[in-house]
């Protein structure tokens, strides 16, 4: 790789890494053509970007970002999946390592916060920004819910009154 070609591979991880809210570091050596592909797939998928990559370059890209703190985790064959949905990155490849043993969860990294594999585990348990969002709208609307029913139910109940009256006479 030349120079150029190197500092253009810089400055995309740095860019990547800024607007991350979490990554995750794996290695991901023996893993098989179809087993990657199908990796990179969910990746893609749910919005996390995974990429492999030298690690000198990205520790150069690290420099000066948030993420400093997981330098010492590159180290051998790793990749990393940046994701701006802080629990995307770690839920796919938890349930990626489930079935896949040569996928080894390294740790990562939530915003400053360096985590190590049961920190990154423990963010995987946590719901996403959407599960978030869909909890706190069913919120919203169970309230709305039970006061059309509170303010439907006394003409109900005068309706079946007025109807037990009808059926008796």
């Amino acid at each position: 790789m030349e120079r150029a070609q190197k500092a253009e591979v810089v400055a995309e991880r740095q860019k990547v890494l800024e607007s991350a809210e979490s990554i995750v570091v794996v290695r991901n050596a023996g893993l098989r053509v179809d087993q990657s592909t199908e990796l990179r797939n969910r990746m893609r998928a749910a919005g996390v970007n995974f990429k492999v990559s030298k690690n000198r370059l990205v520790k150069i890209a690290l420099k000066g970002t948030r993420y400093e703190g997981i330098e010492p985790m590159l180290t051998g064959p790793v990749a990393l999946a940046t994701s701006t949905d802080p629990v995307a990155a770690a839920k796919i490849a938890f349930e990626f390592a489930k079935d896949n043993e040569k996928l080894i969860i390294v740790g990562g990294a939530l915003g400053e916060k360096v985590l190590d594999k049961a920190g990154v585990e423990a963010l995987s348990k946590l719901p996403s920004l959407d599960e978030m969002r869909a909890s706190l709208l069913r919120l919203i609307q169970t309230p709305a819910t039970r006061i059309a029913t509170i303010a439907k139910e006394p003409a109900s109940q005068l309706a079946r009154v007025i109807q037990a009256y009808a059926d008796k006479g």
